[in-house]
Formats: structure tokens, C-alpha cells, sequence
């Protein structure tokens, strides 16, 4: 990346940061708890991704790990008086010790039969929530109903005053920064090429002294709690968990976001999370007879004009872009 480009990178960072700040007080109450349901999408998302476009693992069950962190949260703040920011953390832990748990029954599958697994616990984890010698705990069928945290301090702009849901943003901003940020440390070195370089070529991987049992399982943790910290978080910003709430369709949307991102692409989560969160809604506003099949239609019209994602297109474009002064030099030639 050259000095201009880094310019216009820092310029366009700036920019993005202050309309984020602004964009809150512009919106009711109820845009805001949409655009913070986005930014829960994209660190699950995010998860997922690390562990099927980084490593090739394939997972129909990250609801599940969603659905441990949300109770987790809950739990903790319902029964124990634990603040909200506490929970995170927590939240973290328990996934990721419950993705290891997982990943290494795993390690002897792979494909579609990792998927079937996955499947199961997307499946599982539901019922288990409304077992009887747990409903102390978990609620049973009824579920947790929290209270949103107080704001700290009032503040107003453009007429609108600092509410929970506004304050909860800067929250849900401030942790999707900091996973954001914690997955480009992690991806971008040595652990990040090892684990492409496992989901390309395993064998070859195994060869240069790669210890795949360990990356993927460790994998499947990480990717399980950057999924936990997204579930409670989502606790948090709802304020009710249920059952319900964490059916196998949660999983699904998490793998479309993925898809309609871009596999392999930390920035295509917040895409993927703003389709998942919106088209839905955009789907049933166009028609209330049939809104999951104009959703199927919108699915499949993206797909085929971005088989590889936002994330492709755009990466697409700026060859393109960069490829041009080039090409027009060469042409300029005698």
C-alpha cells in the first residue's frame, strides 16, 4: 500500500468513525437496536468465518455457541446481580472451552459430516436449555427477561437524548473494535497462514511441520468465542433469551452472512451481518404473503452477480482500479 492509499485509508477511517458517533442520534430508538443487532451479527459472523473461510471448517452450529454465550450472560446477570460488561469475558471462556470440547471429536471429521455434527448440536442445544433440572437456571420455556443497563450520563444531540439503546451502540461498537481487532492480529501472522494454509493443503501443511489436531481445535475454540461474546452481547442488547430465540435458523443466517460477505474476509462479517439483519425485513415490507421467497430470490440474485461476496467484488474493483494506470501506460507505448 503506497502513501496515497494510506491517506485515503486514514481519511476514510476518520470519516467512518465520526458518522458512526453521529449516525445514532439521527435514527429512533428502534433503528438504533437494529444497527447494534449488526454489529452482534458481525463478530458471530466473524467467528464462523475464522473457523470455515480461514481454516475450511464447516459449521451448522454456531447458533448453539451463540445461544451458550446469551445464557451465560443472562445467568450471570440475573442470578448474580454480574454487571454487563462483565459477562463478555466470561462468555469467551465458556465458549471457547466448549469449542474445544467439540473440536476435537471433530479432528476425525470433515465436510459435510463435520457439518451433520454441527448440525446436531445447532439441533440439541435448544432442548437442553428447557430441561427441567436446569429451568431454575435457564427458564425453561418462559427464557430470562433482563433489564437494559442504566446510561451513564445524559447527553443529547440533534434533539435526541443519550437512551440505552444509543448507549448500548457505542458499546457494541466499542467490543466489535476490539474483536475486529483481536482477529487481524491473530489472522494476519504466522497462525493466520498456517491455518489457510491447512484448509488448502492439509497434507502439504502436515509436511512443513504444521500440527493440524492442535490449530484446528484450537480453531474451533477461538471461533466458538468470538461466538460466545456475540451471544452475550446480544443478551445485552435485547434484553431477553429464550429457547426459542436459538433455533437451527440462527446457525443458517450466520453461514448466509458469511457467504454474502465474503469467505476468508474480516470486513465481509459487517456486510454479511447487514444483510442477515435487513433484507429480511426489506423482504416482508415488499410482500407480506411470501417474504421468504423474495428473500430466496434477493439470496440468489447476489449470489450469481457476487459468487465470492461483497468482499470479492470490491477486492475485484480495486484490482481493477489499480491495474488501470498501468494498462493505459502500456497502451500509451509506441
Amino acid at each position: 500500500m503506497n502513501a496515497s492509499d494510506r491517506k485515503w485509508l486514514l481519511v476514510g477511517t476518520i470519516v467512518l468513525l465520526v458518522a458512526l458517533c453521529v449516525v445514532p442520534f439521527m435514527v429512533k430508538n428502534f433503528r438504533v437496536f437494529q444497527f447494534n443487532l449488526v454489529l452482534v451479527y458481525a463478530i458471530a459472523i466473524l467467528g464462523l468465518n475464522i473457523l470455515t473461510g480461514f481454516n475450511g471448517q464447516f459449521s451448522l452450529g454456531h447458533g448453539a455457541f451463540y445461544a451458550i454465550g446469551a445464557y451465560t450472560a443472562a445467568i450471570m446477570m440475573d442470578h448474580f446481580g454480574v454487571p454487563y460488561w462483565a459477562t463478555l469475558p466470561v462468555a469467551a471462556v465458556i465458549c471457547f472451552v466448549f469449542g474445544l470440547v467439540i473440536g476435537f471429536p471433530a479432528l476425525r471429521l470433515a465436510g459435510h459430516y463435520l457439518a451433520l455434527a454441527t448440525f446436531g448440536l445447532a439441533l440439541s442445544i435448544p432442548q437442553l436449555l428447557k430441561y427441567k433440572l436446569i429451568e431454575e437456571w435457564t427458564g425453561g420455556v418462559q427464557g430470562i427477561v433482563l433489564t437494559k443497563p442504566e446510561v451513564p450520563f445524559q447527553f443529547a444531540l440533534f434533539g435526541q437524548k443519550l437512551s440505552s439503546d444509543r448507549w448500548l451502540f457505542f458499546v457494541s461498537l466499542l467490543v466489535t473494535v476490539i474483536m475486529f481487532w483481536i482477529a487481524r492480529n491473530l489472522l494476519a501472522g504466522r497462525v493466520g497462514r498456517a491455518l489457510i494454509a491447512i484448509r488448502d493443503h492439509p497434507i502439504a501443511a502436515a509436511a512443513m511441520g504444521i500440527n493440524l489436531p492442535y490449530f484446528k481445535s484450537i480453531t474451533f475454540g477461538v471461533s466458538a468465542g468470538f461466538t460466545g461474546v456475540a451471544g452475550a452481547l446480544g443478551a445485552v442488547v435485547v434484553a431477553f433469551v429464550a429457547p426459542d430465540s436459538f433455533t437451527v435458523f440462527l446457525s443458517i443466517s450466520f453461514l448466509v452472512g458469511l457467504v454474502v460477505g465474503g469467505l476468508a474476509s474480516i470486513p465481509g462479517a459487517i456486510f454479511g451481518a447487514i444483510f442477515i439483519q435487513f433484507v429480511p425485513n426489506v423482504a416482508d415490507e415488499l410482500s407480506k404473503s411470501a417474504p421468504w421467497a423474495l428473500y430466496g430470490v434477493f439470496l440468489i440474485a447476489l449470489m450469481y452477480l457476487m459468487p465470492t461476496g461483497v468482499m470479492g467484488l470490491m477486492r475485484k474493483l480495486w484490482a481493477r482500479r489499480r491495474r488501470a494506470p498501468a494498462d493505459a501506460e502500456t497502451a500509451g507505448q509506441p
